[in-house]
């Protein structure tokens, strides 16, 4: 009977050890940052490249719009007729102001057109039926004095963040279409 009862109290004492063991565990912190970083890093990491993603590509849409604008100027003023620009020195006139942004004079489409009326203007997104950027009909036309114009850009921004919701493409090769017009009328320079 002795014997049976030094063998509760040991199980007991070894029970009551293993209980205050796993307590102390429960309540020991030393790694409980690097557990719970564990757990929201991904996460976090992510969201700080999807907010990067997201803010330098409305950095550039930004910068394109305002280089449009001010390339517009020299078609509204009658400066590029008067000095002869054609498709590639109007680009490189936008480019200049775009800096190193991206790759500009590459993948930069541009297309400048007359038109009779404002209302006969098209402002939707040259795409074809597979979702790709179709420039085939696009030319360069500023127009005399008096004439609407309509100068338009594209640029396709490449995208990375796009598995996380923060899916940003809009076309079949996983890029983004950075578009940016100016309509007006030009000035009535006589040339």
């Amino acid at each position: 009977m002795k014997f049976e009862a030094n063998s509760r109290v040991a199980r007991l004492i070894v029970r009551l050890g293993l209980v205050r063991r796993v307590r102390r565990f429960g309540h020991d912190e030393t790694a409980a940052t690097a557990v719970e970083f564990s757990l929201v890093a991904l996460p976090f990491v992510a969201l700080m490249f999807a907010i990067l993603e997201t803010g330098m590509m409305f950095f550039a849409a930004q910068t394109l719009e305002t280089a449009v604008s001010n390339a517009g100027r020299l078609v509204r003023t009658g400066q590029a007729q008067s000095a002869g620009l054609n498709m590639d020195t109007f680009k490189a006139k936008i480019c200049d102001q775009i800096m190193s942004l991206f790759a500009c004079t590459a993948n930069l489409k541009l297309d400048v057109r007359t038109f009779t009326n404002f209302s006969d203007m098209n402002f939707a997104r040259p795409l074809d039926a597979n979702g790709n950027l179709k420039t085939d009909d696009f030319k360069y036309d500023p127009g005399k004095g008096g004439q609407i114009v309509l100068v338009r850009a594209y640029y396709e921004w490449p995208t990375f963040v796009t598995k996380l919701g923060n899916n940003l493409t809009d076309l079949a090769d996983g890029n983004r279409l950075l578009g940016a017009a100016a309509a007006f009328r030009n000035e009535p320079f006589p040339w």
